[in-house]
């Protein structure tokens, strides 16, 4: 039986119908309103996190950038406030390309640092996203080989045919690819033969008390061998203490990150460094 046609019903105290009839509520609502407001009058920053190695936690074996909101008073933001209400509309393909100039910015800036921005399938193809790539490897010589981009996992397992066609092209300019938030979705591990990922980041649901949580453990290490399998530099996410380092360590995780190596900031340490270069 053919379907009725309707108009999307309006509920006042639920939220407002989007142009697909998908209802929205009024919190998300709000906050893509913020996140629109913020993108107009350039309030968007990256605020960096180290990611140390595990062998030598002293060093630092890239940043990554990761995209804030300010809003109206000057507060910082972070995207698990209000990417999810704006991942799947426009909001979130302009918020990608400008985590993505902020980043070749400055990388160009910053001649000895690496750097790792996150992006979604659902950017790839997307044509301002392309023109700021390409204008910002024209920017050096060693901007592409510097430059990681994260693909959460249940974003690469939305296209995964679109995103191992769009990794080959973008590896062969020497851009390196993060599978991120391991073990927080769903990915068919088949895929694994084709996807060619450089580095495996584990979620850190896995990490927390990981030497307290035979559970946690178990599975880090299942995630870790599969990561080694394939030929992928491994990092632990989230990591807090002391005693959850050593464990990674002995596991054989190759890089840790997490607040106990660093928050995120909007002022490095590295952008500090070039300064005093320049003055010397």
């Amino acid at each position: 039986m053919q379907a009725e046609h309707r108009k999307p019903k309006i509920d006042a105290s639920a939220g407002v119908a989007s142009p697909l009839g998908v209802m929205i509520s009024q919190q998300d609502r709000e906050t893509m309103d913020m996140v629109r407001e913020a993108i107009d009058l350039r309030r968007m920053r990256l605020a960096y996190q180290p990611v140390v190695l595990a062998r030598d936690p002293e060093r630092v074996a890239f940043h990554e950038g990761l995209i804030r909101v300010l809003d109206q008073n000057g507060r910082m933001i972070p995207a698990r406030d209000f990417i999810g209400a704006v991942e799947d509309t426009e909001i979130g393909r302009e918020i990608d390309c400008i985590a993505l100039e902020l980043g070749l910015g400055a990388l160009a800036r910053h001649p000895d640092v690496r750097l790792s921005i996150n992006m979604s399938a659902r950017s790839i193809g997307y044509p301002r996203w392309m023109r700021a790539f390409r204008k910002g490897l024209a920017a050096g010589p060693t901007v592409g080989e510097r430059l990681i981009l994260e693909i959460t996992e249940s974003s690469a397992m939305l296209v995964p045919e679109l995103v191992i066609a769009f990794m080959e092209e973008l590896q062969a300019e020497g851009v390196a690819f993060a599978l991120d938030d391991f073990g927080a979705g769903y990915t068919a591990i088949r895929y694994f033969k084709d996807f060619f990922f450089d580095i495996l980041k584990i979620d850190g649901q896995f990490i927390r008390n990981i030497h307290r949580d035979p559970d946690n453990a178990a599975l880090t290490a299942a995630l870790l061998s599969i990561g080694r399998h394939f030929q992928m530099f491994t990092v632990a996410e989230a990591v807090e203490t002391p005693e959850e380092a050593r464990f990674l360590m002995n596991l054989g995780v190759d890089c840790l990150q997490g607040y106990l190596f660093g928050a995120a900031s909007l002022r490095p340490a590295f952008a500090d460094a070039t300064a005093r270069q320049k003055r010397a």
